[in-house]
């Protein structure tokens, strides 16, 4: 994968970046934590602009974000509360928490989506929630739109700085999204095991 990737760079240019931080966030094995590095490694050797690679890679993402933001809507809260009547124990959520949820996100679902941007692992799932509590689409692509410049620049710079030594900024952001990935395992089999409690209690 990873000579796919920087072949992709090399040849595609702005236009390659863009379009593997789109495939990044449609189909996360792809990892940003090397597209963008190799970007700013490129720039450092004078193939690319920081700036342009910056903007590319965001684009990129931006596209690949609003793809899951309108699987979001195309679910919906009253689709997705049908769903959990029928499977919320695998869903792990009732349908009274799927309104809780929503009127949470509607209040503060804009922080949660510049968060979630900056986290591994958590960058695509967050546009789904946004969709599904009907955020509007300007205050999603705002939001969005500013955790993920931030992210594809502390990437780009790392490699710019790095150079030769790009690949160490995955090395280093690999463990931290295997983390987030087994903590986010470990919660969804903890709320599996205590949905029953959870609905007696509502």
């Amino acid at each position: 994968m990873f000579d796919w990737i920087a072949n992709l760079v090399e040849q595609g240019g702005y236009l390659g970046i863009a379009a593997l931080m789109l495939l990044e966030n449609v189909f996360p094995p792809i990892p940003s934590e090397l597209i963008m590095p190799l970007a700013g490694f490129a720039a450092a050797r004078g193939e690319l602009n920081i700036v342009g690679a910056v903007l590319a890679g965001t684009l990129g993402s931006i596209l690949g974000a609003v793809f899951w933001y309108y699987i979001g809507v195309w679910v919906g809260d009253e689709r997705l509360q049908r769903w959990a009547v029928r499977h919320g124990r695998w869903m792990t959520l009732t349908p009274q928490e799927i309104e809780k949820s929503c009127t949470w996100f509607a209040r503060h679902g804009g922080i949660a989506v510049l968060v979630g941007r900056l986290v591994p692992a958590v960058r695509t799932l967050i546009s789904v929630p946004a969709g599904i509590s009907d955020m509007p689409l300007g205050r999603f692509l705002t939001y969005s739109t500013l955790g993920t410049i931030v992210w594809t620049a502390l990437l780009a710079a790392a490699g710019y700085f790095l150079e030769s030594q790009y690949q160490e900024v995955s090395n280093w952001l690999n463990p931290v999204s295997t983390i987030v990935i087994v903590v986010l395992v470990l919660a969804y089999l903890y709320r599996v095991l205590t949905f029953r409690r959870r609905v007696d209690a509502s």
